[in-house]
């Protein structure tokens, strides 16, 4: 009987029928099952000083992730500047930076599921050749991740359009995301090598943002621009005029990085630890113009970082939440309940079926979500949103730790211990809640970013130089991976 069943079902297609209908059953799951299972492993694992309910971690993300020793080498100075003295000993390989990128790809998507946010990052991507650089962004894509290119922004549009289309002028991505970082602390930017004043870059972040403008408007391709800044007392109190000149140009992130003494001392000018974050946060609310709620949405230790959602209504910045609003709190618990992990980020019926599967495990969200759009539009105003629209803007501070700081910490957590040294147990807390991991695929750990840039990135960069000198010896490329 059951073999007649079987046959009948193979002539009637059904067979077929059942197997694209389980396939259209996992695509759509709020989360795919690995997914799900690194956030859970991540949020029981997560420790105790910083689970709230506002920790996106193991609820809505696993943070996100960098490449490591892959291309070290820049050609700006910055002080300061986080590699160390041997990074510019390493030339540019493309063949060495694709077999690293795919391997920390794919060990990455081992641990933590798909559709997390990753940064290719080393020294300056752009010395990467346009092809190479690609090719690298598809080998992320193709294990699962969400790469953003980070870059000092010192590149034309030529090589823009050899990275974003192929050989027959189509685009090569439905998205692009890039991270342009520019402060007055960087030397050697072609027109503006020693800038005195933050202002004396504004017309090369406009540039950077037309150029990027253009290629969306010109292929389709959906673009996204974030604005990295380094923070030290030489540029803390020009941030507010920074944001209210730049705010309009085309940047969907402002972040922010208060200095830390990592990488190469010789470039290390000032004292840093004269700002505190609030120092630094008061500028950018400053040039805002609005206070920046970050506790009702927190990413890792609240002492490493600080996210406020909003957007621009015309000239104004208006949250997206309100802190000390419950009913917003309301709002982010059914809302983690309900998307979860989800990757909206995919074709208008997929993303619709997962965001009708998650509403249906959480259906208070849709009464909820209803009442603070109500909030959200009284906030901005009915009539200048009909104006103007909106456009979303985020504000982000990354503080990154010092390397003295970090080396004794991470010393006794290779051994298991906690430090009652009030200093080095904070530092070891901070390490522990980090959002922010590099792969090591050939130890078989994620290594926290403030560790890998203290611990391991000088051991890389000077086996990096001996197998990738920026010299080239004759005869042909050198292979091989370098270990920390």
């Amino acid at each position: 009987m059951a073999r007649i069943a079987a046959r009948t079902a193979a002539i009637l297609g059904l067979d077929e029928l059942g197997s694209r209908l389980g396939v259209l059953e996992r695509a759509s799951r709020p989360e795919p099952p690995a997914l799900a299972e690194a956030l859970r492993r991540r949020r029981e694992s997560f420790p105790a000083w910083a689970s709230s309910a506002a920790q996106s971690i193991g609820a809505r993300t696993l943070g996100c992730e960098g490449t490591h020793g892959v291309f070290p080498k820049c050609n700006l100075a910055c002080t300061p500047c986080y590699h160390g003295a041997d990074a510019n000993r390493v030339r540019i390989d493309g063949e060495h930076t694709l077999a690293e990128v795919d391997a920390q790809s794919a060990y990455h998507a081992r641990r933590r599921g798909p559709g997390q946010y990753a940064q290719l990052i080393g020294g300056e991507v752009t010395l990467l050749p346009a092809r190479e650089h690609a090719a690298a962004l598809e080998a992320m894509i193709a294990n699962g991740r969400k790469p953003m290119s980070m870059s000092h922004g010192d590149f034309d549009e030529a090589y823009l359009r050899d990275l974003a289309l192929d050989e027959h002028g189509k685009p090569r991505f439905d998205r692009l995301y890039f991270a342009l970082h520019f402060d007055k602390l960087m030397r050697g930017r072609r027109g503006a090598q020693r800038p005195e004043r933050e202002a004396d870059l504004h017309e090369h972040r406009a540039s950077a943002c037309a150029m990027f403008r253009r290629l969306s408007e010109e292929t389709g391709m959906r673009t996204y621009l974030a604005h990295n800044m380094t923070v030290t007392p030489a540029n803390v109190d020009e941030i507010p005029d920074l944001i209210r000149r730049c705010g309009q140009m085309g940047f969907r992130m402002f972040s922010f990085q208060p200095a830390a003494f990592q990488g190469n001392s010789v470039r290390w000018k000032e004292d840093y630890r004269g700002l505190t974050s609030d120092d630094v946060w008061s500028r950018i609310e400053e040039g805002a113009g609005a206070r920046l709620p970050y506790r009702l949405i927190q990413t890792g230790d609240l002492r490493c970082n600080r996210t406020a959602y909003g957007a621009y209504v015309g000239a104004r910045w208006v949250p997206l939440f309100d802190d000390r609003d419950p009913r917003d709190h309301g709002l982010r618990d059914a809302f983690f309940g309900a998307m979860g992990a989800m990757n909206t980020e995919v074709g208008p019926v997929l993303a619709g079926t997962r965001m009708a599967r998650g509403i249906a495990r959480e259906p208070r969200v849709v009464p909820i979500a209803l009442a603070w759009a109500t909030r959200l539009v009284r906030r901005a105003g009915l009539r200048q949103l009909v104006r103007h629209g909106a456009r979303s803007m985020t504000f982000v501070m990354h503080s990154f730790m010092d390397a003295a700081d970090v080396l004794p910490a991470w010393r006794l957590l290779e051994r298991g211990q906690m430090s009652d040294e009030p200093s080095v147990r904070e530092t070891q807390e901070r390490l522990l809640a980090c959002a922010y991991h590099m792969a090591h695929p050939e130890t078989g750990r994620l290594i926290p970013a403030c560790a890998q840039h203290a611990v391991y990135d000088p051991a890389e960069n000077m086996r990096l130089a001996e197998l990738l000198p920026a010299r080239r010896a004759t005869g042909g490329s050198v292979r091989g991976r370098a270990a920390p």
